[in-house]
């Protein structure tokens, strides 16, 4: 054990969090990596190490395995000061639409799972008094599109539980953070026609977030141009929006 501070990772070999892993370590925090895939997030994990000298430990954790949440959570070395999720799943429109296991797992893995577990570390914090969750969202929740309903709407419902979690746990000393990132270069867009002045690099989103437990920011848009492109998406009437074609 040791007096650092500490961040648990769910989702710890996505992209975008190595980069949050990596930014927390180098910030003095003891982390733990957590995913399906235990080998996969090992080397990570020595990198972390001897990079960073700070303790990091893998745990096995499936988001869809929602009967494993208490004993995941307990089977933990301590109860960690933040803890991030990050996983999701983008998946395809046009499969999901017809496909109902592929949309069930859609939504499963970008709401009930993510909100599940953060709601039972939630109780956990709040018994303890202090400590921080960090939800990622998407801009795809702030409004449906026809392109990708499925997953935005899942991302509607999980930005909709921070909020409210958010609210009810500010009155006891424990802070809910929003992560919208907007397109980001990872494997899971590769194969999108992404927009270069709306896009970031994972690492800029591992760095927000950080910067957004230190300062105890709410709600963060990872690019404030995604601030004012939502803003204007939402204000349109449905006549207008529902013929946009995006």
């Amino acid at each position: 054990m040791t007096s650092r501070k500490s961040v648990l990772v769910l989702g710890g070999s996505s992209d975008i969090g190595r980069t949050a892993a990596r930014a927390f370590a180098k910030a003095g925090y003891d982390v733990a990596l957590a995913g399906r895939d235990i080998a996969a997030l090992e080397p990570d994990a020595a990198d972390l190490r001897a990079r960073y000298n700070v303790d990091v430990g893998v745990f096995k954790f499936d988001v869809l395995d929602t009967a494993s949440f208490e004993g995941f959570a307990g089977g933990l070395p301590a109860l960690p000061d933040v803890v991030i999720s990050i996983v999701g799943l983008l998946g395809v429109q046009e499969r999901a639409q017809s496909d109902l296991a592929h949309a069930t797992t859609i939504m499963r893995s970008n709401y009930e799972g993510p909100s599940l577990i953060l709601g039972l570390f939630a109780e956990k914090f709040l018994g303890r008094g202090n400590g921080t969750l960090v939800g990622v969202s998407s801009v795809a929740g702030d409004r449906g599109r026809a392109s990708n309903y499925v997953y935005g709407s899942a991302k509607a419902g999980f930005s909709a539980f921070l909020s409210g979690l958010r609210a009810r746990a500010s009155r006891s000393g424990v802070h809910v953070v929003t992560v919208k990132p907007g397109f980001v270069r990872t494997k899971m867009t590769e194969s999108m026609k992404l927009i270069g002045p709306l896009t970031v690099e994972a690492g800029v989103v591992g760095d927000a977030i950080l910067q957004a437990v230190e300062r105890k920011t709410d709600v963060v848009y990872v690019s404030g141009k995604w601030r004012l492109v939502m803003l204007i998406i939402k204000a349109l009437p449905e006549a207008v929006f529902k013929k946009l074609r995006f």
